[in-house]
């Protein structure tokens, strides 16, 4: 009974991929035909070169992910804010629910497999599948999480250094916008990237309060949001930006110096299991075991 079901699930996996496959033939000509009917009137362009679409199961996973999403009308807001975070401004929502439906399947098949070679009970079977498969569909989710956790993290600790990139430039007699572009071509981590990307924004129209805004949307985490909110107040209040970033300046260093101090109160605990479990034991036996062998010995 359970191969005819993954025999179904496998017949059922390649009736979509030909459906989908079908639709994106039908949606290519058309767009062939559209593209050709542009060049004909001399406003043809270079072909941009994606990666992306390079990827076969990349393409699968966001087609995949499109059809889901009509059916089952899966939310993007939460993945899209993930994606942000990450840094992967080109990856599609739907791609990412395509690979949740991808790992789902897989680990549910893979558990089946292994669970029927070796003759499991039924209901181990069951709870096994259940089981992998919830791990599967959170597993994309929870890479996501983790990778925008560690990059907000770096844009945390780079902060300072844009901080003091931006009193040096003021006080030099460089506008603020001047200092942003400089601060942006000496950064070369996610912070820079975060700069680079707001003040391309800035030059396509929109104003720098704008910019600043859609960089805290993007990446928000403490220090950065007061760093955007008191640019803007100051550019409300017209409070002089140099004071305003030498101010910002000694909060991170206060900051800074206070982490600091939580890590360092929180190592003695962090070591307790390592030196409990890992290092006594060791040293007890290196310490004792002569001791121990010499008493065997004398008392018989």
């Amino acid at each position: 009974m359970v191969l005819v079901a993954i025999i179904a699930l496998a017949l059922l996996g390649a009736g979509v991929v030909l459906v989908l496959r079908g639709t994106r033939a039908s949606s290519s000509a058309g767009t062939s035909e559209t593209i050709g009917q542009i060049e004909a009137y001399g406003f043809a362009a270079a072909p941009i070169a994606d990666s992306t679409a390079d990827n076969a199961l990349t393409t699968f996973a966001g087609q995949l992910g499109n059809a889901s999403q009509r059916f089952l009308g899966t939310g993007e807001r939460g993945i899209r804010r993930q994606l942000l975070a990450a840094g992967m401004y080109d990856v599609d929502p739907a791609t990412i629910v395509g690979y949740r439906l991808l790992t789902l399947l897989g680990a549910s098949v893979l558990w089946l497999w292994g669970s029927i070679a070796r003759g499991m009970p039924l209901g181990l079977v069951v709870l096994g599948t259940l089981g992998f498969a919830v791990v599967g569909w959170m597993l994309p989710t929870t890479y996501l999480s983790r990778r925008g956790r560690q990059r907000t993290e770096r844009i945390e600790r780079e902060l300072p250094e844009l901080i003091d990139l931006l009193v040096v430039t003021l006080e030099a007699g460089l506008s603020f916008l001047a200092s942003l572009h400089m601060a942006a071509a000496r950064l070369r981590g996610p912070l820079g990237e975060e700069l680079r990307l707001a003040l391309h924004e800035q030059r396509l129209g929109l104003t720098a309060t704008d910019a600043l805004n859609g960089m805290l949307r993007r990446a928000e985490t403490p220090s950065l949001r007061t760093f955007v909110r008191s640019v803007i107040q100051g550019e409300t209040l017209g409070v002089s930006t140099g004071s305003i970033m030498r101010n910002l300046a000694l909060e991170m260093r206060k900051t800074r110096r206070a982490k600091a101090e939580e890590r360092a109160q929180k190592a003695p605990v962090k070591m307790l299991f390592p030196l409990i479990f890992l290092i006594f034991p060791a040293m007890f036996i290196v310490l004792l075991g002569p001791a121990v062998y010499a008493l065997q010995t004398i008392f018989g």
